[in-house]
């Protein structure tokens, strides 16, 4: 065992005013399973480029492992899945590999077929295994569960939980707490690593928010209650120090010695009283700065004339000539939250895309209420241009609700100015949902809308959703999510 050590470090984007890391320094064994938890935008996947050395920073980073990054870019060209094993781990005995994918519940026939024919899935966990067999290597891997149906998460978790020293960034709080042992968490004011998975991480969190919350309270108060002592005892003291001459016109004898010493008695006290309200000023001020920003919003949907939206009965999928899904059937009611369910090719985004109108070859009936307004997020963002302002006009939502929700989401009012073109794909995804939210519709169809977004913001959907309950079908394979949100499930 060996550590990584970082410190004092420093690093900035070129022409960019803001550090996006400032002075920061921490410890981690080479042997611990880290799990990278922070908002989108405060730079996770920067902090493992600097580990790998793409960037020039101020500071050290120091460690005697070498650095393996994943998503690994095959090389373009025909080739077979061991052509690229081979470029990873050259001279790798092909047992251990085949071990590797046994534990991955891989067949044994995914050495020798075209890499460009494998799944996406697929293609992860081949890489996955091909860089745990590298040796001295300390793994980084990002977001490898973008392309993993619910099944291949809980292989793909279970499998890291039998491996250790890797940094693993990833928004799915169910696949973190099976293979992690330690959390790095970007905050707002700085970095922290803590003993423990996911669960235990948000439950310290939480219990510190609360503390920081009922602490400022108090000083809050006391700070005010302070202040008006101290305006009182200096008040107190301006009128005693007056009386030291005796009023105008008076034949009476003062005791100036004693009404001075008095007067100056209260004005220290006065003074100590403003002090102590300066301390608890300074105190208050160093709470809250890792409490996430979080802003009342009022949400609605258009009401539809019926209660039944949506209908589909014994509908089989086709796509180019395969039929990938039979036998569908569900309805969607006012206030239903369905999320259908399936491995990756089952038909999920087709059945989403037959119910928004578009020609998919089916069999069946589809059925969908006359003049129903859809609200659609896609899984692709590409389209995406322009700023937030731009965003708002174009949709014909209401920009400063559209803003308001981006800010719950862990938006700072810099990214306002920005072309969405330059935002992360988190921040991407977290524009369309806050559009989506903000649309007159009467349903609201989300095609895996959590992607890359962080799992801080992933909670604040939820609890969103479950404020403002729209009537919405999604496909989600954030098995945590599905359960908090979905009244109802389609099986596919």
């Amino acid at each position: 065992m060996s550590q990584i050590s970082v410190s004092n470090l420093t690093f900035a984007y070129d022409g960019s005013c803001d550090n996006i890391f400032e002075d920061v320094s921490f410890r981690i064994d080479t042997d611990w399973k880290l799990g990278f938890i922070g908002r989108n935008g405060r730079g996770k996947t920067t902090f493992l480029k600097l580990l790998l050395g793409e960037y020039e920073y101020g500071g050290t980073i120091s460690a005697s492992v070498n650095f393996e990054y994943f998503p690994y870019v095959a090389a373009p060209g025909r080739k077979t899945a061991l052509d690229v094993v081979e470029r990873i781990c050259p001279g790798c005995p092909e047992w251990k590999l085949q071990r590797e994918l046994a534990a991955l519940e891989l067949p044994e026939n995914i050495p020798g077929r075209d890499y460009d024919t494998l799944s996406n899935g697929e293609r992860t966990k081949t890489l996955l295994a091909a860089l745990f067999l590298r040796e001295n290597s300390f793994l980084l891997i990002d977001e490898p569960t973008n392309h993993l149906d619910a099944r291949g998460r809980e292989r793909v978790s279970r499998y890291l939980s039998g491996k250790r020293g890797f940094i693993l960034v990833s928004h799915d709080r169910a696949f973190l707490d099976g293979c992690i042992d330690h959390v790095i968490s970007i905050n707002r004011a700085n970095i922290e690593v803590q003993r423990g998975n996911f669960s235990s991480w948000m439950d310290n969190k939480r219990r510190q928010d609360e503390f920081e919350l009922a602490e400022n309270e108090r000083l809050k108060k006391e700070a005010g209650r302070l202040a008006e002592s101290a305006r009182r005892m200096a008040d107190w003291s301006d009128t005693v120090e007056s009386t030291k001459y005796g009023a105008r016109n008076s034949a009476a004898v003062v005791d100036r010695g004693y009404i001075g010493h008095k007067s100056a008695k209260m004005m220290k006290h006065a003074k100590t009283t403003a002090a102590r309200r300066l301390r608890a000023v300074k105190e208050k001020s160093e709470l809250l700065k890792n409490i996430e920003e979080s802003e009342p919003l009022k949400i609605t949907q258009l009401e539809y004339h019926s209660n039944r939206l949506v209908s589909l009965e014994d509908v089989a999928v086709f796509y180019g000539g395969r039929r990938v899904c039979h036998n569908v059937n569900f309805n969607m009611d006012k206030g239903d939250r369905l999320a259908i369910r399936g491995g990756n090719g089952s038909g999920k985004t087709s059945v989403l895309k037959l119910i928004l109108g578009e020609e998919i070859k089916h069999t069946g009936e589809v059925k969908t209420g006359s003049r129903l307004v859809i609200s659609y997020v896609p899984q692709d963002t590409s389209h995406l241009a322009g700023d937030l302002s731009d965003y708002a006009r174009i949709k014909g939502i209401d920009e400063s609700l559209f803003k308001a929700i981006l800010r719950k989401l862990g938006f700072s009012r810099v990214q306002f100015e920005k072309d969405i073109r330059d935002f992360s794909e988190g921040q991407k995804k977290k524009t369309l949902i806050a559009g989506s939210m903000c649309e007159k519709a009467h349903l609201l169809v989300w095609d895996e809308p959590l992607n890359y977004i962080d799992v801080i913001s992933r909670m604040q959907i939820e609890n969103l959703l479950l404020e403002y309950a729209p009537t919405l079908l999604f496909v989600e394979h954030d098995g945590v999510f599905c359960d908090k949100i979905a009244t109802k499930t389609a099986d596919l």
